[in-house]
């Protein structure tokens, strides 16, 4: 079930039997050659709403563009500020909480969002803290690739060879839901450098076209598909124990 594509009496019927949903979150950001630029907010979105599907609970419009500084030497890259971010994440959750829901579960697809997601939900419990009568509300973020078993089946498709930034894990999501949007292109050298990040010209400097430490040529749909199914099956049953919570 789609917040966007249901009406209010819809969701106010399911707010009569749950008090929880899923927020994808991601990024508009590089993925190195092979990579599509809305990689980041694609994983968890249409991992999200297969989710949902299947389960019955509402997924909440894809919240995609995020704390990317780091990108901003490749064309197409989106960036916020972390204070934006902070203030928009709040201003969703006060949106979502002032309807009725009390448990907000937010999906991430991008590492460089963490710090700045953590941080807004300090704001939601300071509001709480300060503001007489304001209902309780719990926020809980969980990156995909941490769900029940995406780790250890990444590790067994690619092994090293995954690495941290355009990894053949998510690559192979993408090109297994979206199939015709699968780019190749050369790599050289196979596995990219990997080290620490900086601020945009050092990460280009120091990853000319866009990879950490990954080898994208070894994505492949069926990959993907193993990924998407694991997935799937661990946000449903970490989804279910937070909305009993």
């Amino acid at each position: 079930m789609q917040l966007q594509l249901s009406t209010w009496p819809e969701i106010e019927s399911y707010l009569a039997i749950s008090k929880a949903l899923v927020i994808p979150i991601g990024s508009t950001e590089q993925h190195g050659p092979t990579g599509l630029i809305g990689t980041d907010a694609l994983c968890p979105e249409l991992i999200a709403r297969a989710a949902g599907d299947e389960a019955g609970f509402l997924v909440a419009p894809t919240f995609d563009v995020g704390v990317a500084q780091h990108h901003m030497q490749f064309p197409g890259t989106i960036t916020l500020r972390p204070s934006t971010m902070i203030a928009a994440i709040r201003d969703w959750a006060d949106s979502l909480i002032h309807h009725g829901f009390r448990r907000l579960y937010w999906l991430n697809g991008h590492g460089g969002n963490i710090a700045t997601i953590n941080a807004a939900f300090a704001e939601v419990y300071h509001e709480k803290s300060f503001a007489a009568g304001r209902p309780t509300a719990y926020c809980m973020m969980r990156n995909w690739w941490e769900l029940p078993g995406v780790a250890e089946t990444c590790k067994a498709l690619f092994s090293a060879e995954e690495g941290n930034h355009a990894t053949p894990s998510e690559i192979s999501l993408t090109r297994y839901l979206l199939p015709k949007t699968y780019k190749v292109a050369p790599l050289s050298p196979p596995v990219a450098a990997s080290g620490p990040i900086h601020d945009a010209e050092d990460f280009k400097r120091r990853f000319p076209d866009g990879r950490i430490g990954s080898d994208p040529s070894r994505a492949s749909s069926a990959a993907g598909g193993q990924i998407y199914t694991v997935a799937v099956k661990g946000l449903i049953a970490e989804f279910k124990a937070f909305e009993a919570t």
